[in-house]
């Protein structure tokens, strides 16, 4: 006997309850299984219209039973599936490892697996800043972070000053950090140009040795700079040397002045919703002269010369790199707004709003 018609099902207060273990694969990245699961249906209503509705509701009870005995053993079947098609693949797109530039690669693989706590998940990545080129271990210990116990929004990111004072490192291991001056680098409305002549006020000998000459100036970082973090305040005191070389009518260089170069930089970071962007506030280079091979040198006009290339030249130049930034690791499609910024001893805190972005 064939019935036909159409009803209306009515379920009321389901209650799921889904066990998920956390680990983390070879590769770093998080791993999500669900090793338990189990769902209840408190009421579940049948409503069958057409010619046979009458008498298909003579046996809704047993109807019902069966279809709501359906339904459970459904609902974790489906969540399994979920997990294992959806969830597992989804947390595949976490970063293991991002480009931050041509030289600076940073690794966000995770140390651990993640811990879930009552109320947070303790997601712990190393975070490690490396040369691209040539990769090599981390010797220094990782650093204890004390972090606050804010709850207001959804993530909170905590980010240590050994992160960024690695990346110091690698650029000047690299020689990133040096910089070299030609006249042609001046801006043209310069009063002073890189030649023997020009520099006649400097070291008013240079131009009786090397008559006509062109000048050029190496700039090299002592040492790699550390960022001190306190709270509120991120800062810079880099110190360099600078060697003035003049060019031989046979193309050699030749040293002629050595000088110190020591300098504190205010720095500032901006968050937006996927990366962290930086920018230097340098307050005036201080110069001292280490060695001159031509006589006199009037330290206090370079010092006001080697300022006005650093604030209009190469900081600008430092800053633009800057300002690509580089990524947060966050799965894909997820953005940050409602960003909270704050300055702790040793590392920065970041806490933000979470957003998923439909296609």
């Amino acid at each position: 006997m064939k019935l036909h018609g159409s009803f209306d099902l009515d379920v009321k207060g389901v209650t799921i309850s889904v066990d998920l273990l956390l680990g983390v694969d070879p590769s770093g990245r998080p791993t999500v299984t669900a090793s338990g699961c189990s769902n209840r249906i408190r009421d579940l209503e049948l409503h069958v219209s057409g010619n046979v509705g009458w008498l298909l509701n003579l046996f809704h009870n047993q109807i019902e039973s069966k279809l709501q005995k359906v339904l459970e053993s459904k609902i974790c079947e489906m969540i399994q599936k979920s997990v294992t098609s959806d969830l597992q693949p989804y947390l595949q797109t976490l970063p293991v490892t991002a480009d931050i530039d041509t030289i600076l690669g940073i690794d966000y693989s995770l140390v651990a697996a993640p811990q879930a706590k009552a109320q947070t998940l303790d997601v712990m990545f190393k975070g490690e800043i490396f040369n691209r080129n040539h990769r090599s271990p981390v010797t220094t210990p990782t650093p204890t972070m004390s972090l606050p116990e804010d709850s207001k929004q959804m993530v909170y990111f905590a980010i240590s000053d050994q992160a960024f004072n690695i990346a110091t490192r690698v650029y000047h291991q690299a020689g990133y950090l040096n910089f070299t001056i030609t006249d042609d680098m001046l801006p043209p409305d310069s009063n002073i140009r890189l030649n023997t002549k020009a520099f006649r006020p400097f070291t008013p000998l240079i131009t009786r040795k090397y008559p006509d000459m062109n000048l050029e100036l190496l700039g090299t970082v002592v040492s790699a700079p550390l960022l001190n973090v306190s709270p509120g305040n991120l800062s810079l005191a880099p110190q360099m040397e600078i060697e003035g070389f003049v060019i031989l009518p046979s193309s050699a260089r030749e040293s002629v002045f050595r000088l110190g170069v020591v300098t504190n930089v205010f720095v500032s970071l901006t968050f937006d919703n996927s990366k962290v962007t930086g920018m230097l506030h340098p307050e005036k280079a201080q110069v001292r002269l280490i060695e001159s091979k031509v006589g006199m040198f009037n330290v206090n006009l370079f010092q006001a010369f080697l300022n006005y290339y650093l604030l209009n030249s190469l900081y600008p130049d430092v800053n633009d790199e800057l300002a690509k930034g580089f990524p947060l690791p966050l799965p894909r499609r997820i953005k940050l707004h409602d960003l909270d910024f704050q300055i702790h001893k040793n590392f920065l805190y970041l806490g933000a709003n979470v957003q998923y972005m439909r296609v």
